[in-house]
């Protein structure tokens, strides 16, 4: 995988801190640079000078120009430049990709998603994902050697060189088809990532879980796959397996690793089935239906139809049985129900609620639903990508351009 040396020299301690500095602070002036890094003024003026240099740091108009300065002289102000470059962000799903490229800091340029054949090859996959990458850095008009890190998403473990392990059915090696090396190239650092972890990743940083220091993102798309952040680390393992879903087809009472789309669609024909909920009923009506959408019986439930209701009871009992096993396992303080099935499970949850506190003998884990929808693998993979361009590749690029200046 592509990778970066880390840090500016010894040597550039101060320019080191007001670049760390520069990343949040949006516009500032020196004196903003001395409060936050003790540095004094003299240092300070020159790190940022040293950074105007290298063109990592760019100067604003004055306020006397921006028209927001009445008298006096005004404060110099500056800004990380916008010409460093753009992250990239991938969510490799089974039947869909998502490219998203961005600024280093805070906005979206160009986010688009495709659907995609799950039976598709290995070689065909991984083409459809150089394509669509292709496709997004030319809709935004950004040159490839203008990306300063690229992170993907896959529904896989991932170790730390971007590798999946082998899976006996060849799933894994189907959805990651040998991407860290098919994207070395493409930009300084490439992280391959599995995407139920990327989603822990967007829960922390502007979702559910922000301030919380213990958690687990249960990602339910086709199947289960947990997150899983301990005093505030994300766990990751030898093989990038921690979170796997393949534990639950081993719980009894739950029986297998499906996601919640499916699992409601299985109630659903289940409750009708032996007669529990009436075949003329508006469940009943789905369910005769050739394809039973979950977000309708979620929503029938929402609205207090008692038969999708039963169907809501049924799937939070096994909702309740799985966060039972991660609140066992790694005492999270919330568990994140994440994404595109999280905007209508609020009955789901209310039932796995009542039922949860049975189901371990540690404190029942808060249970909420993700807003970051079907995007919260996309979201931490930019939030990655940009940590990544923060914490080694602008600091390496910084210190290139330092050294042809000396």
């Amino acid at each position: 995988m592509a990778d970066v040396s880390t840090g500016l020299g010894t040597g550039r301690a101060s320019v080191g801190a007001v670049l760390d500095f520069a990343w949040t602070a949006g516009e500032f002036t020196a004196t903003d640079v001395m409060a936050a890094t003790s540095l004094t003024r003299s240092t300070a003026i020159d790190a940022i000078e040293t950074l105007l240099g290298a063109e990592v740091l760019r100067e604003l108009p004055n306020a006397r120009v921006a028209g927001s300065y009445r008298s006096g002289r005004p404060a110099r102000r500056f800004a990380l430049s916008p010409e460093l470059g753009v992250v990239v962000g991938i969510d490799a799903g089974d039947t869909h990709i998502a490219v998203t490229v961005a600024d280093p800091l805070d906005r979206t340029l160009v986010h688009h998603r495709v659907e995609v054949d799950q039976r598709q090859s290995a070689a065909a996959r991984r083409a459809s994902i150089i394509e669509n990458l292709d496709a997004a850095l030319l809709e935004s008009g950004i040159a490839h050697d203008r990306v300063l890190a690229l992170c993907v998403g896959v529904a896989a473990p991932v170790d730390r060189d971007g590798v999946s392990p082998p899976h006996p059915d060849g799933f894994w090696e189907r959805t990651n088809p040998g991407l860290a090396e098919a994207l070395r190239d493409r930009a300084p650092v490439v992280e391959i990532k599995n995407d139920a972890q990327l989603a822990a990743i967007a829960e922390g940083a502007e979702g559910a879980a922000s301030g919380c220091r213990d958690y687990v993102a249960l990602l339910s798309s086709e199947r289960y796959g947990g997150g899983v952040v301990v005093d505030g680390h994300v766990l990751h393992g030898a093989h990038g397996g921690v979170g796997e879903g393949v534990v639950f087809d081993h719980i009894v009472g739950v029986g297998s690793a499906i996601g919640l789309p499916h699992s409601v669609q299985d109630a659903a024909r289940a409750v009708v089935a032996e007669g529990a909920a009436s075949t003329d009923g508006a469940l009943g009506r789905l369910v005769a239906a050739e394809r039973i959408d979950p977000r309708l019986v979620l929503t029938l439930a929402a609205s207090g139809d008692a038969d999708a209701l039963l169907v809501a009871e049924r799937v939070g009992a096994v909702l309740a049985r799985i966060v039972g096993v991660l609140g066992s396992m790694y005492d999270p303080a919330r568990v994140v129900v994440c994404g595109a099935v999280a905007e209508s499970i609020e009955p789901v949850l209310a039932a796995a609620r009542r039922i949860l506190p049975e189901e371990l003998h540690l404190p029942a884990p808060e249970i909420l639903a993700s807003a970051l929808g079907a995007e919260v693998v996309s979201v931490g993979a930019v939030a990655t990508a940009r940590r990544a361009a923060r914490e080694r590749t602008v600091p390496l690029l910084a210190e290139q351009r330092l050294s042809l200046l000396a």
